[in-house]
């Protein structure tokens, strides 16, 4: 007999010092999983640019528009649905953050980033909704 995963939501206001909330967030769900550092480190910076993202981009620091943030565990799994109320964005058309003329650039790293360290990523809803997982 196979057990369904839970579903677990989180919804936070969009206000940048809300971004703080997801270190104690991954604490709680990543707690007596025996990850390794990087591991748990690859979730930290993955979850925390997705909901930076969604609050400063998508959401525009709005506090009257939320941020949610789904998450399912299986054994050997973690999976994150992040969404925003905002207008969305094509993330196949982003600037390059590796290419000579980007790489001084202050901002632009978090999809990069969160493509490099997640095992599986998707972005859906016409960029208003990423999809993380992490094998564990």
């Amino acid at each position: 007999m196979e057990m369904k995963e839970a579903l677990h939501m989180v919804q936070i206001s969009s206000h940048p010092n809300n971004i703080s909330l997801i270190e104690d967030l991954v604490q709680n769900i990543t707690a007596g999983k025996n990850l390794s550092q990087d591991l748990h480190g690859n979730i930290l910076i993955s979850l925390t640019e997705a909901v930076n993202n969604a609050i400063v981009h998508g959401n525009c620091c709005d506090k009257n528009k939320n941020v949610k943030i789904l998450y399912t565990q299986r054994r050997n799994q973690i999976k994150f649905k992040i969404s925003d109320e905002g207008k969305g964005f094509d993330p196949e058309n982003l600037p390059d953050p590796t290419s000579p003329e980007n790489i001084c650039n202050i901002g632009g790293r978090g999809v990069f980033l969160m493509r490099q360290l997640c095992d599986h990523i998707e972005f859906k809803d016409s960029g208003r909704t990423v999809e993380m997982h992490f094998k564990i």
